[in-house]
């Protein structure tokens, strides 16, 4: 695995198949997000990753903590900048990443991200007139969930990086009919008009 040096120490991410197994034992959803979720959908892999990304909903991190409670988690409050997250805090609604490494001189090795959800919807954080049945928010395969590549996509819209085009570049093959139209429906309502749409629409 790659190892990436940031303001707060390096990265190493934790391999897939160890997350998939600490993460088992979470009793509430969870899933694999970002480039790997991606890749998952591609079915191959195609970059390396800085980071590997697990989505659970906001009401669920209390379990989430507890699973992780021998791990030294670190949630990015205010965005930007890291504090300690300990036992028993319910972090505030603008919280949405934490980073996480086995010990404090370890590296990184899990970003945990916390998406909203309002009943049985996920709500898109950053624009809460988008959102999906929680049933058809992740893709099940292999034993475990991924986030749907429609909607990782829309998270990596606001501002592509050289690896967001990539991996548009690398799933768009993949998406049918409804999952093209949900993206360029979400993109319309976020953005207005966005690069992507063009060719979701061939």
């Amino acid at each position: 695995m790659p190892r990436t040096q940031t303001p707060w120490g390096a990265w190493e991410p934790a391999p897939l198949a160890e997350v998939v197994e600490l993460f088992g034992g979470l009793e509430t959803p969870w899933w694999i997000g970002g480039g790997y979720a991606i890749e998952l959908e591609v079915g191959r892999a195609y970059r390396e990753h800085a980071d590997i990304d697990v989505g659970i909903l906001r009401r669920d991190q209390a379990a989430a903590r507890r699973l992780l409670a021998g791990w030294d988690c670190w949630a990015a409050d205010p965005p930007g900048t890291l504090r300690h997250w300990p036992q028993g805090e319910i972090l505030p609604p603008g919280v949405h990443d934490v980073w996480v490494r086995e010990d404090p001189d370890g590296p990184w090795r899990i970003q945990l991200m916390l998406d909203e959800a309002d009943g049985q919807d996920w709500v898109y954080r950053r624009d809460p007139r988008i959102r999906r049945p929680l049933a058809s928010f992740t893709v099940a395969e292999d034993g475990f969930s991924r986030i749907a590549p429609e909607i990782q996509l829309l998270y990596k819209a606001k501002s592509p990086r050289p690896k967001d085009e990539l991996d548009f570049d690398e799933v768009l093959p993949r998406l049918d009919d409804v999952r093209r139209a949900w993206l360029d429906e979400a993109l319309a309502t976020e953005h207005g008009t966005h690069p992507w749409q063009a060719r979701l629409r061939r």
